[in-house]
């Protein structure tokens, strides 16, 4: 069942603040006496909280009657406090900067008014895995262990470059009007899709066509149903969440930076970089284990490029990560 938790005026990492904020979040199973059988799951890039319900459930990755699983929303996602859903005062192109710390700090909070003590396991695919780092980063005592998936610890310049090409596909519409937009602005939203569809899969997956197994009858019908999934996105809360991945940075308010704060997670963790991943590229999470106490990198070996991993997408890749979760939780 889906809630909302209030936060009430909301202070953020970057001076500003959230009023009246909610974060909303979805719980399954129940929290043991201990509190220390849980299980987060935190959003990612256009997904919500119930996008993982293809791992949740009996002789799935998470099963309820063993896990109090929560699953959590991302500010700017359209479901917790987003442009499209905040108060009149930051609502629209006038919300704040959000970051992955903010993210966090809320989530936090959450957790410690659901009683949790422990948690037992953080898995998170894309922007899922940049909440996962910062995590245990922040909270190192709490987490006993992290599964990132098709994820990194901070955002790497290259991927910024991707983003900005996505956003400027957007913010060429027109009807945008710098956020202030009257009527969607279904060009740009389109574009911003468009562009999106050539960095989500790898060569390979176009080469072998590998899209069919996805229900794409042709590449054309892999651009145009990327360009219908964005055209029903709001274009406000694409680019608040587009922005906190940007910003993303495990070391951006640690006192040993980057390298200190990689450096101080003693959860143990299992990296999960797609093989053929476009922006989260397999050698960034080799240079990033080698900075943890307790990792190991797995790489999930998939021509399905970043969406290797997606909850739901083939279950040649969810064999691979269930493997991963049950090496995780049973140590």
């Amino acid at each position: 069942m889906r809630s909302d938790f209030d936060l009430g005026r909301f202070g953020l990492v970057s001076g500003s603040s959230l009023p009246s904020a909610q974060l909303t979040y979805e719980t399954h199973g129940e929290l043991d006496d201990e509190g220390s059988n849980c299980i987060l799951l935190p959003s990612y890039y256009t997904g919500t909280s119930s996008s993982y319900e293809p791992w949740i459930g009996p002789g799935r990755l998470f099963d309820p009657a063993e896990w109090f699983i929560v699953a959590v929303n991302l500010f700017g996602n359209g479901v917790s406090t987003s442009p499209s859903r905040a108060h009149p005062e930051i609502a629209g192109a006038a919300f704040p900067d959000v970051d992955i710390a903010d993210n966090v700090i809320a989530q936090h909070r959450l957790l410690t008014h659901l009683g949790v003590k422990r948690i037992r396991l953080i898995a998170g695919w894309s922007m899922g895995a940049l909440q996962a780092y910062e995590w245990a980063a922040r909270y190192p005592g709490l987490v006993d262990a992290i599964l990132p998936i098709a994820g990194a610890a901070r955002c790497s310049p290259h991927n910024f470059v991707f983003l900005e090409g996505v956003k400027a596909a957007l913010l060429a519409d027109p009807t945008f009007r710098q956020g202030r937009y009257i009527t969607p602005p279904v060009q740009g939203l389109r574009a911003f899709g468009t562009v999106y569809a050539g960095w989500a899969y790898s060569q390979e997956f176009f080469r072998h066509g590998t899209y069919r197994e996805l229900g794409y009858a042709s590449v054309d019908s892999v651009i145009q149903g990327w360009a219908a999934d964005h055209e029903q996105e709001d274009a406000n809360d694409l680019l608040a969440m587009l922005g906190t991945w940007q910003r993303a940075d495990v070391g951006k308010h640690h006192p040993g930076g980057f390298e200190g704060a990689m450096g101080d997670i003693t959860a143990r963790a299992i990296v999960m970089p797609g093989s053929t991943d476009l922006y989260f590229p397999q050698a960034d999470s080799e240079r990033e284990v080698e900075l943890l106490q307790d990792g190991e990198l797995r790489p999930l070996v998939s021509e399905l490029g970043h969406i290797a991993g997606r909850p739901g997408v083939r279950e040649a890749e969810t064999a691979q990560i269930r493997s991963a979760v049950q090496e995780l939780l049973r140590n």
